[in-house]
């Protein structure tokens, strides 16, 4: 870790080097299923698991390998975290409403380690907690307040930790203390989704790889789905597809904006430096709109660190330097680490930033994750599930109902990103100046 640091040289996820998405065989189109699921991600096969064990015929369709997209390419960290921030929802829409989310939350995460444990799936989950960094005192005590909240109202195992205990959770001074939750862990999304893919096939559901959707149109109380290979007449329908929305279903596109996040992994690191650095091999965050997430790899030996990539075209360098300047923010003895890979993939924010189970002209939606769908994909797919069964309690969620709002002016090419990402770095720049005055 001496020399100068050279590029990372592997473009693609550090995830993919024990579990790369596998083309599977081609199968023949159907002329009729009962639900047709587009998405082949945490999300569609969830509710693909619920619904063929249910009886159902079910078609997945997915433009790419399944578990290409998102599903592979994320943190791995459980956190379920929605973006406005309790604090937030409960001024926007009042503290029953923020409690609400948050209790759905505890059990969303509840339900994601009991289908890991219950199917006996392989992904390196273990529940670690998760240490949030707070950027200045004021903020501390902000942060320490909610998580008293969350505490003593859901039961959650929270709390604050201040700055002069810091170092037993995070080897930086870089924060002015931070909270932990126990609720939260990691887990390997590459393996998990493998797993999930594999039970999903085992209970007799039609998974059609490279084989996108084109089109949906009514035809009478069903639907004809048109896909590259064909129509396929189905008697429900269910989009799962998040931040790879494309032309086939316009009225989502509208109202989601496909946000490329990156992540970067560093070459392997000392016991010793892994020690000191992650004492408690947590998932870390921090609270700020452009923070990054990180954490210790499954096999403790590497840090990966992930953030927002501003980039709309190509893989410039100028995303990944942003990330290894922040990494050595955050631990200056990493400043000159190699790192091994750095690759992106998209999530998909809305205009409020919650995620999304809707139905509109009787196709159902699960949809708009924010960056949270290792918890919120499998949870919302399961949820929209039950809908299609008609188990109304089973379906039940905060997050039902309401489609989110479309975006002005927006076709499905996010021209405004550049600037929106901008206000947000700016608005981080001066909630630090003033969080260290």
């Amino acid at each position: 870790m001496l020399d100068a640091p050279r590029p990372a040289r592997i473009a693609t996820p550090w995830w993919w080097e024990a579990a790369p998405p596998a083309p599977l065989p081609e199968l023949p189109l159907p002329g009729r299923v009962d639900v047709a699921v587009l998405g082949a991600g945490y999300a569609g096969l969830s509710a693909a698991l619920v619904l063929a064990r249910a009886g159902r015929r079910v078609a997945v369709f997915d433009a790419m390998n399944p578990g290409e997209g998102a599903s592979s390419r994320n943190g791995g960290i459980t956190s379920g975290n929605i973006r406005p921030g309790f604090a937030t929802i409960s001024r926007r829409f009042g503290e029953p409403t923020a409690l609400a989310i948050e209790a759905e939350g505890k059990t969303a995460r509840e339900f994601l380690r009991d289908l890991i444990t219950s199917e006996g799936l392989d992904c390196d989950y273990r529940l670690t907690g998760i240490f949030k960094g707070a950027l200045g005192f004021d903020q501390y005590d902000s942060m320490a307040r909610s998580t008293e909240v969350l505490a003593k109202r859901l039961g959650v195992e929270a709390y604050a930790v201040p700055y002069h205990e810091q170092q037993g959770y995070i080897g930086t001074d870089y924060y002015r203390g931070g909270t932990v939750r126990m609720d939260v862990g990691g887990l390997h999304p590459a393996k998990f989704h493998a797993e999930l893919l594999r039970i999903t096939l085992a209970a007799g559901a039609e998974i059609h790889a490279r084989r996108p959707v084109t089109g949906i149109t009514r035809d009478g109380t069903g639907f004809r789905v048109a896909t590259s290979a064909g129509v396929v007449a189905a008697g429900q329908v269910l989009v799962c597809t998040n931040g790879y929305t494309d032309a086939a279903v316009p009225f989502l596109r509208r109202r989601l904006i496909p946000v490329r996040s990156r992540m970067i992994a560093t070459e392997e690191l000392p016991p010793e430096v892994m020690a000191r650095l992650m004492p408690r091999g947590m998932m870390m965050g921090e609270n700020r709109q452009m923070g990054f997430y990180y954490r210790p790899s499954p096999d403790g030996r590497r840090i990966l660190l992930g953030g927002r990539d501003g980039s709309r075209k190509g893989d410039p360098a100028e995303p990944t330097q942003r990330l290894r300047d922040g990494l050595a923010e955050i631990f200056p003895e990493l400043a000159r680490v190699h790192l091994t890979h750095s690759w992106f993939g998209h999530v998909a924010m809305n205009r409020d930033m919650l995620p999304r189970l809707f139905e509109r002209d009787g196709v159902l939606y699960a949809t708009g994750f924010c960056g949270s769908g290792v918890v919120w994909a499998p949870w919302l797919g399961s949820r929209a599930a039950h809908r299609l069964l008609g188990n109304a309690s089973e379906g039940a969620t905060a997050f039902a109902d309401r489609p989110p709002a479309a975006v002005p002016f927006y076709r499905g090419k996010p021209w405004f990103l550049p600037v929106l990402l901008a206000g947000f770095t700016l608005q981080d720049r001066i909630a630090w100046w003033r969080a260290r005055r």
